[in-house]
């Protein structure tokens, strides 16, 4: 990071998915989201599903015990503080393991890979469920760099869609969405 740390980079990257996650009216937890086939629960369950990983790849469990089911926010919260706390303690988020692009840490896969689907998938959840869906302009910049380099590797099954085409004026923040497969 450049003038961040890890631990407050995803402080800053979880606050703006709260923020969506707490905007999600209550009979909107079932709409569709941009993610073919997902509701923004399943947008929400995928993100604390990841939560959960991360942290279990170099032999950390996180014991949550809210359910996306019956209370979302709740769920969503305690995940975030879950890996907080991870992030938060240096002999955790050090902590290495071998990961699909060779040997990585805990704390360095929250910052790439969890970062870019905290940025994306509050993306996905502002657009499920109608609410703002403006995105950090730094961030925007940041995950757009790191899709494009991470090549054919985006487009693999489960990862990304193929790109769409967006007009030449298109801002920023709709260049990478469209290249990330959303329709902005």
């Amino acid at each position: 990071m450049d003038t961040e740390s890890i631990p407050e980079h995803y402080r800053k990257l979880a606050a703006e998915f709260t923020r969506r996650v707490e905007g999600v009216p209550a009979d909107r937890w079932e709409s569709p989201s941009p993610c073919a086939g997902w509701t923004a629960r399943d947008v929400l369950r995928h993100m604390i599903d990841n939560h959960t990983a991360m942290p279990s790849h170099a032999g950390m469990k996180l014991e949550l015990t809210e359910s996306v089911d019956d209370a979302p926010v709740a769920a969503w919260h305690e995940a975030r503080a879950a890996l907080q706390e991870v992030l938060n303690d240096p002999a955790k988020a050090a902590a290495e393991y071998d990961g699909y692009f060779g040997r990585i840490s805990v704390g360095s896969t929250v910052d790439q890979f969890l970062a870019f689907d905290l940025v994306v998938h509050s993306w996905d959840l502002a657009r499920a469920t109608g609410q703002d869906e403006t995105l950090p302009a730094d961030e925007v910049e940041r995950t757009f760099e790191m899709a494009r380099g991470l090549g054919d590797n985006l487009r693999m099954e489960g990862v990304c869609g193929p790109e769409v085409e967006v007009p030449e004026s298109a801002s920023e923040q709709d260049r990478m969405l469209a290249f990330v497969g959303r329709r902005p």
